[in-house]
């Protein structure tokens, strides 16, 4: 079966609010018709989500918001936190879950994302989940062993109706913001095992539909030979995402 291809642009921490809504607006100024055979997502901090989401509405383009994070709560005495209410009243299709800064530089566990990752679904959120090994892991031949333990427990308790939108981001630790990447054969393998650990969990067609990203430094200079492995559905972008033709042309690599 043909997957659409999605393109989400994580701005991490970047853009003061006037700054995400030029770029925001410069992306959108390039928005083609054609671009309506991708699932393009900006997901840009907390405080630009409503600026971002404004300008995509007036200009009536077919381009979604995504969180960068979200506490699993409702709501309480959680300082500093977002719930999920909070996001889809903003207008949020998406929310990013478990990316490896969250679990490296904010002591984020397999178990929180799993909440997170449940709260989402139940609020009516995709989750982006993201996976991915240490260069430790890699050099230790641990890769897939390791990756697909957090593909079961991120999707822990759950069944093959509710993870029917979630999305699962490979992003190898060691490619993130390096400069370094994966060869498409190497990503194409990891992503091929996350895929056979969802038939695994949720059956085949479950499966053969849920979209599979690969993040860590993709780039113009080589997105096509990602993008065109049979298990790699799109990217998780960062640097790239943070101008605008440069995103432009990740995401009409997605149409070629």
């Amino acid at each position: 079966m043909t997957r659409k291809k999605m393109m989400a642009g994580n701005w991490k921490m970047n853009k003061t609010v006037a700054e995400a809504v030029v770029l925001t607006q410069d992306i959108s100024n390039q928005y083609d018709k054609e671009w309506e055979g991708v699932d393009v997502v900006l997901c840009p901090p907390f405080v630009d989500l409503k600026p971002a989401k404004t300008v995509l509405d007036f200009d009536k383009v077919k381009i979604s918001v995504g969180a960068q994070n979200v506490h699993w709560e409702p709501e309480g005495a959680f300082t500093g936190e977002i719930s999920v209410a909070m996001l889809k009243e903003i207008g949020c299709e998406y929310c990013i879950v478990g990316h490896s800064e969250r679990r490296t530089l904010f002591g984020e566990t397999d178990e929180m994302v799993n909440k997170k990752t449940r709260a989402l679904i139940a609020g009516g959120i995709a989750p982006i989940v993201c996976v991915g090994e240490s260069l430790a892991v890699r050099d230790a031949g641990e890769t897939e062993e390791y990756v697909c333990a957090q593909v079961r427990a991120a999707f822990a308790g759950l069944d093959a109706v509710e993870v029917k939108d979630a999305v699962v981001a490979y992003e190898p630790i060691w490619a993130i913001g390096t400069g370094r990447t994966a060869t498409p054969e190497q990503a194409q393998e990891v992503c091929a095992a996350v895929r056979a650990t969802v038939a695994e969990l949720f059956g085949e067609e479950t499966a053969q539909n849920m979209r599979v990203l690969y993040g860590g430094s993709m780039k113009p200079e080589n997105v096509e030979g990602l993008i065109c492995q049979p298990d790699i559905d799109g990217g998780l972008i960062g640097g790239a995402a943070l101008k605008a033709a440069s995103f432009r042309q990740l995401v009409e690599a997605c149409l070629s």
